[in-house]
């Protein structure tokens, strides 16, 4: 007898951050919930490629990628940046015939029907880079201090900014997945934004609230781990329960 299906997360990381954030999430979670975290070309593991600037064009290329290995149901994860660059990905993804993600996951970011990226249109020096890190409150201030540190990570912060302030939204179908939104009480993103997501959904939504600031998902991670397994089981026992049927009507 064939080892039940796992569900895959592929998780995309925030501005400045690499796939390593997820980490600690491989083994928080329960071995039938897969996490795959995606490196963003310039850092980590493709330390060597060019920094992308264009989201759209980030999104085309993460689809043809992970599109080659679609063989099991699979969801989407990103914070702040990385829930944009989920969004985007989702709809590259429904543009090639591979199947949907039965979820999208979206954490600490503005529905992108109304949200204005202007602020990120801009290049940015490195001093208002690091105000902005200090505003976030995700980024120790020994970090801040740390020249050599700084050098490494502020270009990334800065094509990522680059990256968010090149989203346009245009004319959008809802997607036909549902989407799940997280969001922290003390973060800027306020809850108004995150409902905001409900405009792009034909199936389903829910928004879950955490105590903290922008990096909720690290102070509080046990309370958003234990979110992403329930709804991911839930969506799982679906498709289980679809492909069983699937068979015998064959």
């Amino acid at each position: 007898m064939s080892a039940p299906p796992r569900l895959r997360l592929f998780c995309l990381p925030h501005s400045g951050a690499s796939a390593s954030v997820y980490a600690r999430w491989r083994r928080a979670l329960p071995d039938w919930l897969q996490v795959c975290p995606l490196e963003l070309p310039g850092r980590g593991l493709r330390m060597d490629e060019p920094l992308q600037r264009d989201i759209k064009a980030l999104a085309a290329q993460l689809a043809e990628e992970i599109s080659r290995d679609l063989d099991g149901p699979y969801a989407l994860f990103g914070h702040s940046l990385g829930g944009l660059l989920a969004f985007e990905l989702a709809h590259a993804l429904s543009a090639r015939d591979v199947p949907a993600p039965l979820a999208l996951f979206a954490s600490g970011t503005a529905g992108p029907a109304r949200r204005d990226v202007s602020e990120y249109a801009v290049e940015k020096n490195d001093a208002e880079l690091i105000a902005r890190l200090r505003q976030l409150q995700g980024t120790a201030e020994e970090a801040l201090a740390n020249p050599e540190l700084m050098q490494l990570m502020l270009p990334i912060l800065r094509a990522d900014f680059l990256l968010c302030g090149s989203f346009t939204y245009g004319e959008r179908k809802p997607l036909g997945l549902p989407i799940h939104v997280f969001g922290g009480k003390q973060d800027s993103v306020r809850a108004d934004q995150l409902l905001d997501w409900q405009l792009d959904t034909a199936s389903g939504f829910s928004l879950d609230m955490f105590d903290g600031h922008h990096f909720f998902l690290v102070q509080h991670e046990s309370a958003v781990l234990r979110c992403v397994r329930r709804y991911t089981e839930e969506h799982l026992a679906r498709w289980r329960t679809d492909a069983a049927r699937q068979r015998l009507a064959v």
